[in-house]
């Protein structure tokens, strides 16, 4: 089984995570823009970040194999530096439109403030205006209200719900999710957001539909490998291989496609790995052999 992680933030996770990953199946990521655990202070650092997600980060992963995705936003923790944040926005436009971007986000709320609400709601008009999908971040405290406030913003700003994933869902919020008609992703976080065990139950009371599995592996106490570990775990616990496939790789194929920047002949016929390459002069490597194939072999059983 092969399995697309849609949130996991590989900036901060180092490139033997990635050769690991793809030992494990994962053939595609898609990482969010995201706090890096102390503010930015300027927009130049905004701008690197921003290069780096639609650079060289793709460029590391192709290096083992794993075709790499972003989505490009103003996350909602740094919204409450209003000076800072008007630059950025300013700057979102410029991003957002560059190959490998999928999505306008994490947008959202952290503490519910008025400065989140507002850069949440001018992002919303900005994925409207450039007809881009939107991954929603509900915030960890007040969980409930926050993602159904959420939910509501989006409505009144007229996104369509079938454009719109919205993350870090657990088991108080993903029934209002589905019924609102978004698609409600999982973060699979040790002992905060959301546990294998009990996304096994998810996936046994509602089903695979809109339903998708993450990581959302950062610089915390997390797991770039939770995508697979839950899938094995499903099929483990009597979950039928089609449900686990749909939420573990075909349906965060399917909502992020939508944004016609990925589909899977991207990973199924790609090029051969050849870490003689370089990007920007720079290598993946620090001294160890470099990896030739000759040819790749295919995906595909005919």
């Amino acid at each position: 089984m092969i399995f697309i992680d849609p949130h996991i933030h590989m900036t901060s996770r180092t490139t033997y995570d990635y050769m690991v990953m793809r030992q494990y199946g994962v053939v595609a990521v898609i990482e969010p823009s995201f706090w890096l655990g102390q503010p930015r202070t300027s927009l130049g650092t905004f701008k690197d970040y921003f290069s780096s997600l639609v650079g060289w980060e793709r460029f590391r992963a192709s290096q083992f194999g794993i075709q790499h995705y972003c989505t490009i936003s103003l996350n909602p923790k740094e919204a409450n530096n209003e000076a800072l944040a008007e630059l950025v926005m300013e700057l979102l436009p410029l991003y957002a439109c560059k190959e490998g971007v999928v999505a306008i986000g994490e947008v959202g709320y952290d503490e519910m403030t008025a400065a989140e609400d507002k850069y949440f709601r001018e992002q919303l008009e900005l994925a409207k205006e450039l007809d881009m999908l939107v991954l929603i971040h509900t915030p960890h405290r007040n969980k409930k209200e926050g993602t159904s406030r959420s939910l509501t913003v989006c409505l009144e700003h007229g996104l369509d719900p079938s454009k719109v994933i919205v993350d870090h869902v657990n088991e108080e919020t993903v029934k209002e999710t589905l019924d609102r008609g978004f698609w409600a992703a999982f973060s699979i976080y040790p002992q905060t957001k959301m546990g294998n065990e009990r996304m096994v139950e998810i996936v046994r009371q509602y089903g695979c539909d809109r339903i998708i599995v993450d990581s959302a592996a950062d610089w915390g106490m997390s797991d770039p490998l939770a995508v697979p570990k839950t899938a094995q775990l499903m099929i483990e616990r009597g979950i039928p291989e089609a449900l686990v496939r749909a939420v573990c790789y075909e349906n965060a194929l399917k909502a992020y496609s939508q944004s016609g920047q990925i589909k899977a002949d991207d990973w199924l016929n790609s090029s051969p790995i050849d870490q003689q390459q370089l990007f920007n002069g720079n290598s993946v490597l620090r001294g160890q052999k470099p990896v030739v194939e000759t040819q790749r072999e295919s995906l595909i059983i005919e």
